[in-house]
């Protein structure tokens, strides 16, 4: 019994045995001999438009700088603001001191009143004096007339009718005189040297009001003070004694190289990003495209303004900044096909069927697609230049999968 179980069990191990070789056997052979290589994956040139793309860094730099100052010499009662906090427009800094001014306020609207009256009490005399003269001419030219009838009749003599006649004239001369200074006078409501007096002293008490109304500092923009240069009883003097940022837009100014300088558009789109922070990006709009950094350098400054209504946008913070260029029209084909990092070599499939070096210059790239010049449209082209394959290797087309148009942008 022992022995024929020991015969059972070598039969068993000697057919497993066999079923597996018969199984490698199979992946070896026949079967084996049917697995197709890899594909090499290839694509037709053909017309495409790109909308590329420019990603340049740089920093935030505020809308303007504000630097205000006051010419009172008057002390400041009061400060409200620090260094780093957000203001509005309008918003109070600080308060001067102004009793001196109120004062002074207070005595020139005194005297303004003062020549009000003394105004109209010199239009009442001047038209007073008008009214006598004209009423002693007229007396006076009837007694000439009267000397003058008398003298005709031999009652008086020559030389009496010469003095009235020269009273007549003293008579005109001062009506005239009293007629030009009742013009000169003019009316309080009206012109004249008397409302140009009550005129010139309300101009000198609405310059004090200006000066009470300057001893308000208030921020004229919306933004952060940077620069806090007074204190409560300090005199403003000569010095700025604030600083404030307006930052409701700011700039970011992005560093370019010459060869981008004329790609980039005024009022291309832009977006911005801060490093390490992938939540949110900021969109503006290129306003300028500055000169040379430093004479003689080959660095630009793209300008874009940003708006910032939040004002987490920070003079001096790094951002990155990706702008909208011009969309291209040309031949295209995939970015992945070029062989080398200069973009200019690619490998197309020969009438032969083999692979073949071709130089192409790329004129623009969405980072998918390149739009080339130095290709027909219709050649084909191995979309994968990372592959290793060898100029002369045989390409089986037939292998490779069909482009993805999805990926593949057409006009």
């Amino acid at each position: 019994m022992i022995q024929r179980a020991i015969a059972c069990t070598v039969a068993v191990m000697l057919l497993c045995g066999c079923g597996h070789g018969a199984r490698r056997g199979g992946r070896g052979g026949a079967g084996g001999a049917g697995v197709s290589p890899a594909p090499i994956p290839t694509t037709a040139a053909r017309p495409a438009t790109v909308r590329p793309a420019l990603t340049i860094s740089g920093i935030i730099a505020p809308y303007q700088n504000v630097m205000l100052a006051s010419n009172l010499a008057e002390p400041a009662d009061q400060v409200f603001v620090n260094e780093g906090d957000r203001v509005r427009r309008g918003e109070v800094l600080a308060q001067l001191d102004t009793a001196d001014l109120e004062a002074q306020l207070a005595s020139d609207l005194a005297s303004t009143a003062h020549m009000y009256y003394q105004g109209g009490l010199s239009i009442s005399q001047g038209e007073n004096a008008l009214r006598q003269a004209r009423t002693t001419l007229r007396t006076d030219q009837r007694n000439l007339l009267r000397d003058e009838d008398l003298l005709r009749q031999g009652y008086v003599a020559r030389q009496v009718v010469d003095q009235q006649l020269e009273t007549v004239r003293n008579d005109e001369q001062t009506l005239e005189s009293e007629e030009a200074n009742v013009t000169a006078n003019g009316s309080l409501s009206g012109s004249g040297l008397q409302a140009s007096a009550v005129e010139q002293a309300r101009a000198t008490a609405d310059q004090i009001r200006v000066q009470i109304t300057k001893a308000t500092i208030v921020s004229p923009v919306d933004g952060t003070v940077v620069n806090r240069n007074l204190n409560p009883g300090e005199y403003p003097g000569s010095r700025t004694i604030f600083v404030v940022q307006q930052d409701d837009s700011v700039y970011a100014e992005l560093n370019a190289s010459s060869a981008d300088v004329f790609r980039i558009a005024r009022g291309s789109s832009v977006s911005l990003s801060i490093p390490g922070e992938t939540s949110r990006a900021y969109a503006g709009r290129v306003v300028g495209v500055l000169g040379q950094v430093q004479p003689g350098s080959t660095n630009f400054t793209v300008k874009a303004l940003i708006p910032n209504a939040n004002g987490q946008l920070v003079s001096g913070l790094p951002v990155t900044g990706t702008i909208s260029l011009a969309a291209t029209t040309g031949i295209g084909i995939p970015t992945t096909a070029f062989l080398d990092d200069s973009h200019s070599t690619i490998f197309v499939v020969g009438t032969n069927g083999t692979a073949q070096l071709a130089k192409v210059t790329e004129v623009a790239s969405d980072g998918t697609t390149s739009i080339v010049t130095g290709l027909s449209a219709g050649t084909m082209v191995i979309s994968n230049g990372q592959l290793g394959i060898t100029a002369g290797q045989q390409i089986d087309e037939s292998a490779s999968p069909a482009p993805n148009a999805s990926s593949y942008p057409r006009r």
